[in-house]
């Protein structure tokens, strides 16, 4: 993992079209704000993880009922 020190008002530059630039600092809290294409995503750690966990839900099929081997008549 790269770290870096940034101040208020600094940037960083991802792959040429991403900025991140940090916003605000109080406490020990940082306010941070991403200029991306549209076509990039960007989430909170907390907020990908749901996702994540939501599409793994989604891709599991649900439980058949196994076949009883009795026919049903009409």
């Amino acid at each position: 993992m790269l770290v870096l020190s940034r101040k208020k008002g600094e940037r960083i530059v991802i792959n040429d079209n991403i900025i991140v630039t940090v916003v605000e600092i109080r406490g020990d809290r940082v306010r941070l704000g991403v200029a991306a294409p549209p076509d990039v995503t960007v989430h909170r750690q907390e907020v990908f993880d749901a996702i994540q966990e939501y599409k793994q839900r989604e891709a599991v099929p649900e439980p058949q009922a196994e076949p009883t081997g009795e026919s049903v008549s009409s």
